[in-house]
């Protein structure tokens, strides 16, 4: 049994993970201030902190005796972030730095960052693979990105074993359907059921690499157990196709309607050689049965 951390551990991603820690006999101590995670995604046999990871010294004593951290708290919305940009500032980039000196301090073994796509912005080619010359569009794709660079180089001076993990378009249970920037499926299922038209920004062209939040949970775990990584490596955690906005409403079903485009990639798509060699890591979740999953 190992006893792990997992930062924002009442949210999307973080709760999934969780739950599959606990599963098969992990200590589990989650970290989530509730901003954005909500007490009914709390699995009952982990052990909850309700913290700020802008608070080193709240969250210090909690790293005594962690075998490692999962790190998914965050402020995860593009346009969030262009509006409230010191905020979110302060949680990506400042928390960050503060779980790994907190971790650091305390001795534990290693941290898995959850990266993001949103560092490489507009590239001119497809796919994308990590050793392409990041342009991130917004506050939170360059705030990912800086993480990125802090876990390197706590691996290099401090000596402290990191991975990151950049996650392209993740959708699954639990996804937030709230507000008007929420995960593009859970929204337009949220608005059909409530029988409003799907709302598609732009003209629902643009196309992302969808990934399957179990895809995901298993990228953390083997990114957290491999004997290959721990010295600041990046590596894509995708699904490695392609499906534009449009696709999807269509793939839902009933009416939608086109408003404002707003600031984001045209285009993603996941090269995942790297994740593959390093983790043994592949995408296994297919994307038509994972939304059907959701309609239900």
């Amino acid at each position: 049994m190992k006893k792990y951390i997992v930062t924002g551990g009442a949210g999307f991603i973080g709760s999934n993970l969780v739950d599959v820690l606990i599963e098969r006999g992990d200590e589990v101590h989650i970290i989530d201030n509730l901003s954005g995670g909500f007490e009914e995604n709390l699995n009952p046999k982990a052990i909850f902190h309700k913290a700020d990871i802008r608070n080193i010294e709240e969250i210090k004593p909690l790293f005594a005796g962690i075998d490692g951290v999962f790190h998914f708290a965050a402020l995860p919305r593009v346009q969030y972030s262009i509006e409230n940009p010191i905020e979110t500032n302060e949680v990506n980039i400042n928390g960050t730095q503060n779980i790994l000196i907190a971790a650091q301090l305390a001795g534990v073994k290693r941290v898995v960052y959850s990266a993001s796509s949103a560092a490489y912005g507009n590239q001119s080619t497809m796919p994308l693979i990590e050793t392409m010359l990041p342009q991130p569009l917004s506050p939170y794709g360059m705030q990912k990105y800086v993480g990125e660079h802090i876990c390197r180089i706590w691996s290099e001076i401090y000596g402290i074993e990191t991975v990151s993990l950049r996650y392209f378009n993740v959708y699954g249970p639990r996804q937030s359907s709230e507000g008007a920037y929420a995960l593009v499926i859970a929204r337009f299922l949220k608005q059909k059921k409530e029988g409003q038209k799907m709302t598609i920004t732009g003209d629902g062209l643009q196309t992302r690499d969808f990934t399957h939040v179990r895809d995901v949970v298993r990228a953390n775990i083997l990114a957290m157990e491999s004997d290959k990584v721990g010295k600041g490596e990046i590596m894509n955690i995708g699904g490695g196709e392609q499906h534009s906005v449009l696709e999807i409403a269509q793939m839902i079903g009933g009416e939608y309607e086109f408003i404002a485009p707003r600031i984001e990639p045209r285009h993603t798509l996941a090269d995942t050689t790297v994740a593959k060699n390093l983790i043994g890591w592949e995408p296994k979740e297919d994307f038509v049965k994972g939304v059907e999953e959701l309609k239900v």
